[in-house]
């Protein structure tokens, strides 16, 4: 096995990328999105308010068998994007010869977007195993006629949506394909396609079970937000460059560039040529071109997240290790290096300061601290005001159950639907933790939100929550102590 190894620079290569991930796995802190979509698993339901719930039953399922730990967390999201990545090799098997493949499996591994889904929890992490596996039943019905992947293909295509909503173009490429083929268009008549998609809908149905319950509050939540920032059509060269900079990121320069070129070559030949790539291109490009570049025709005018591409790339990839060269190869290998070690130093030993409560860094300090503060302040409640982020790492590292904004009145996500009556936490006195993201000094900040006086009796500022590491502050956290609390329906 070693000597395998040995003489195949491209197994080698492979394994000491996903080696150097699996070593900085204990370095790496808890995420907010980690301690969110954890907080899924620990309340389970059909689906959730911002997203379906896949994410959060692994890390239940990992933590059920594991323990609770940041490190099983982590665990969860590197075992499945490993799964995710030999999904891969077999997939991109069947379009490229060994020398090809070497090369897009070297590819695939060496990115940043693997290493993200890596280390932090977010709903892409089964989204790319299931869209991997996916296309790789859709291939063995398509290609091979072998009618049961059909069946396959479609659970497969159920469980992918039931990770992320953005799994709907599958169901979009997959037509679009036979639509485009001419060898495979009589397809689009068979019983067997259309058994598939209403498979795929079947195992969507807890999602759309908690949407009916719920008045489709996920549903709402996803679309109507971001369909009228688009329906304004405000030009924003920001957001355009902005994507960009993502991809250069996630994918690296070398292989962004090629992701541009052979999608400038394809569809040029379509347009002026009217030229359609033989099946299997064409197979590869139906789940690239919808997502990738649909994406990136939406960046000037909205700000596409940078992790909306990523399933674009299972099939890009492969397209890639058409084009790539050796040279362009190594080059990619040694800029992925370099980031690598870049990020590693970062990770460990936190040189550069995150201006965000994006951060791995003090979550379980904070959680320390606070519970000082409850034990000096007994029977007081906690919350924060900041989406998600603090009150799910506290409700990770605390005891105590921690609150979000709907204590306040505003909308706050998934804690909206976790059964909470607020009404029982009438005249009890709380804690009010607020991040200063930017701080510069560790000083008061002299002033409480206003509209904590809609529910408190009264406000008291106290000293802020000071986060070090290696002697160094990090992190600032405004605190106030409230009496007397009144919660309004």
């Amino acid at each position: 096995m070693l000597t395998i190894i040995k003489k195949n620079k491209a197994i080698s290569c492979v394994l000491g990328f996903q080696l150097f991930r699996l070593i900085l796995l204990p370095f790496m802190g808890l995420m907010p999105q980690d301690a969110y979509y954890y907080l899924y698993g620990q309340n389970l339901s059909l689906s959730y308010f911002d997203h379906p719930g896949m994410i959060g039953y692994i890390l239940r399922i990992f933590s059920e068998i594991f323990g609770q730990s940041v490190f099983v967390i982590k665990l969860a999201d590197f075992v499945i994007t490993s799964l995710t990545i030999l999904s891969f090799y077999k997939l991109a098997s069947y379009f490229l010869s060994k020398e090809k493949l070497k090369r897009a499996f070297v590819l695939l591994v060496s990115t940043i977007f693997i290493s993200i889904l890596s280390f932090n929890s977010t709903p892409d992490v089964p989204l790319l195993l299931f869209w991997t596996l996916s296309l790789l039943c859709l291939y063995k019905a398509i290609f091979e006629d072998k009618k049961w992947f059909w069946i396959l293909g479609g659970i497969a295509m159920g469980l992918a949506f039931n990770s992320k909503y953005t799994a709907l173009v599958l169901q979009i490429g997959l037509l679009l394909f036979l639509l485009f083929s001419k060898q495979y268009r009589k397809l689009l008549i068979s019983p067997w396609l259309w058994i598939s998609i209403i498979i795929s809908v079947a195992v969507t149905f807890p999602v759309w079970y908690w949407n009916y319950q719920n008045n489709f509050a996920s549903f709402a939540f996803q679309s109507s937000e971001r369909t009228s920032s688009i329906s304004e059509f405000k030009l924003n060269p920001g957001y355009f460059f902005g994507a960009i900079g993502h991809q250069l990121f996630l994918l690296l320069p070398v292989l962004f560039l090629v992701f541009i070129t052979f999608t400038y070559k394809y569809i040029k030949r379509a347009l002026l040529k009217f030229k359609i790539p033989q099946a299997k291109t064409l197979f590869l490009l139906a789940f690239f071109i919808p997502t990738f570049v649909g994406f990136f025709l939406l960046t000037p005018i909205y700000w596409v997240k940078l992790n909306w591409m990523m399933p674009s790339y299972i099939t890009g990839i492969i397209l890639a290790g058409m084009f790539i060269s050796k040279k362009l190869l190594k080059a990619q290998i040694i800029i992925a290096i370099v980031f690598h070690v870049l990020v590693a130093l970062q990770v460990v030993f936190y040189w550069v300061p995150i201006k965000s409560d994006d951060t791995w860094v003090g979550w379980k300090k904070l959680a320390l601290e606070t519970k000082k503060l409850q034990e000096k302040y007994p029977n007081t409640f906690v919350f924060s005001d900041d989406n998600y982020k603090t009150a799910a790492c506290l409700n990770f590292f605390m005891e105590d159950k921690v609150y979000a904004q709907n204590i306040i009145g505003k909308p706050a996500l998934h804690f909206d639907y976790l059964g909470d009556n607020l009404a029982l936490l009438n005249s009890r006195n709380a804690i009010f933790l607020d991040s200063d993201k930017r701080f510069t000094d560790d000083n008061k900040k002299g002033e409480h939100p206003k509209i904590l006086d809609n529910y408190f009796k009264e406000i008291t500022e106290l000293q802020p929550i000071i986060i070090k590491l290696n002697q160094k502050e990090v992190r600032k956290f405004w605190v106030y102590y409230c009496t007397n609390y009144q919660h309004k329906k």
